[in-house]
């Protein structure tokens, strides 16, 4: 395996090691069946937009339905002197039982809600936090900066080109996986097309054209392979000298006699903005209205923003390093907290307390609700209720800023959705997979419920995340009550 490592690694061992210790710990204390609950949720929006994206439930799924510790696992283990003989004996017939609910791939989604809750013994939901975050975490962010690039192109294609610069193969692989869900229009990574079912680009390299002992032979030689799919890179000596000059040429000369057009051409260097207007013009002239303009060169959101407010003319982009590393940004910021613990069938709420305000926690198990105006069809807020609260959307709702408390509003003619669904129960997968262009059309349906104002890239309006009547009362009980932890 390129990696260096065998390729039958077993994911049940991506674990943080305290995930380990601790489990050692419950199980010494008599805790391994011990139910509670832990809330994945993130605190932040990358780059400070309006929303993020869900993405990486259907690796989440495969990695649940697949828990197990092998032998040469225990081995390793057993050789730390670190656990209990009885424990490991645990691990060697583990077998996971929890019930996990997530929101959605492609749903839009908030700082301080759940998007993925775990319930089941207190070992089985532990172990599995590092698997979670990592899987939710990355995805997430790869279709949360997707969905700002595409946003920004304003219909132009958006071509994910960033499999060479991604950290590491998982992440060139799934990150064009989350990118295609959030609307790019396919991928570079030949692999991700093999497993996804995303549509492949790409045509040729610089490499290509210097093989040759003039550009002229090198696109002609192209053009004469395909025919049908003819694009050409046309900057590797002088764009607008011979580049362009040269791919006209060749659909003169190789392509119109075979009854073909140039689909396009593309430019990776120089001003994008001055190339594409030019080149268009050139090409226009030519009779070649219909040959596309892709351009690439460390793209991201605010360089398509910049050339098309400058006139560009360009039908595509391809974007690498800045989308599929998200550059700008590179964490999502999810974290993974227990909410309650069960003792003789009774639920009993935890919650962590901070100095900073932002790491306090929501206390209980919950539930989410995606408030939608039945007029408009636009979201108003999110309510994150206790667990056996149920939302009438049939009568008037008031619901209130949780920290700014005389903030408040009826909502009378709405729609509730329950955000989290299942995914397990009793570690048994409920899972129903959908098709990959299934979650895409999904994401955008739910994107075109979001209001222009969340989807400015600087200062977008801040969306409602607001707490039930009870959660918001057990939460301020919780503040007040002075609790360290102690009798």
């Amino acid at each position: 395996m390129a990696n260096g490592w065998d390729q039958d690694i077993n994911l049940s061992m991506l674990t943080d090691f305290y995930e380990i210790t601790m489990s050692n710990a419950y199980f010494k204390q008599g805790m391994k069946d011990t139910v509670a609950v832990f809330d994945m949720f993130f605190r932040d929006i990358p780059e400070r937009g309006g929303f993020a994206v869900m993405a990486g439930v259907e690796q989440l799924v495969e990695y649940l339905s697949g828990i197990h510790f092998r032998d040469q696992d225990i081995a390793y283990l057993e050789k730390l002197n670190h656990f209990d003989p009885a424990f490991l004996d645990y691990l060697r017939h583990f077998k996971f039982e929890c019930d996990v609910w997530a929101v959605p791939e492609g749903m839009p989604i908030f700082p301080g809600e759940p998007i993925v809750k775990v319930k089941g013994p207190i070992i089985q939901a532990q172990m599995v936090e590092t698997m979670i975050l990592l899987t939710i975490n990355h995805q997430s962010l790869i279709a949360t900066k997707s969905s700002r690039i595409v946003r920004a192109a304003e219909g132009r294609k958006i071509l994910e080109f960033g499999a060479r610069r991604a950290q590491g193969s998982d992440a060139s692989i799934l990150g064009a996986r989350a990118a295609y869900i959030a609307g790019v229009a396919g991928t570079s990574c030949t692999v991700a097309g093999e497993l996804f079912d995303i549509p492949v680009m790409g045509t040729m390299a610089h490499s290509w054209v210097q093989a040759f002992n003039t550009e002229y032979e090198a696109f002609a030689a192209y053009a004469r392979v395909f025919p049908d799919d003819c694009y050409l890179l046309v900057d590797t000596y002088n764009t607008l000298r011979c580049g362009v000059p040269n791919a006209i040429r060749v659909s003169r000369e190789i392509l119109e006699p075979m009854g073909k057009r140039l689909k396009g051409i593309r430019i990776d260097s120089g001003d994008l903005a001055y190339f594409s207007i030019r080149a268009r013009e050139m090409l226009d002239a030519a009779g070649l209205t219909d040959a596309e303009i892709t351009v690439s060169s460390a793209v991201d959101e605010y360089l398509i923003r910049d050339l098309l407010h400058q006139g560009a003319k360009i039908d595509a982009f391809g974007v690498g390093e800045r989308l599929i590393t998200s550059r700008a940004e590179p964490v999502f910021s999810g974290v993974y907290k227990l909410a309650a613990v069960e003792h003789e069938g009774v639920s009993e709420p935890r919650m962590k307390l901070s100095d900073n305000p932002e790491k306090v926690t929501n206390p209980g198990e919950k539930s989410v609700y995606r408030l939608y105006n039945r007029k408009t069809g636009k979201v108003e807020a999110d309510l994150i209720t206790l667990a056996h609260e149920v939302i009438d959307d049939r009568k008037p709702l008031e619901i209130f800023d949780p920290y700014h408390t005389w903030k408040r509003k009826t909502l009378t003619d709405f729609d509730a959705l329950p955000l989290l669904q299942p995914l397990f129960k009793k570690g048994v997968s409920c899972y129903e997979k959908r098709s990959i262009e299934e979650i895409r059309t999904f994401c955008q349906k739910q994107l075109d419920t979001l209001w222009d104002s969340l989807l400015r890239f600087e200062n977008p309006q801040e969306y409602y995340v607001d707490l039930s009547d009870e959660l918001w009362a057990l939460k301020d009980d919780f503040l007040h009550g002075g609790s360290c932890g102690q009798e």
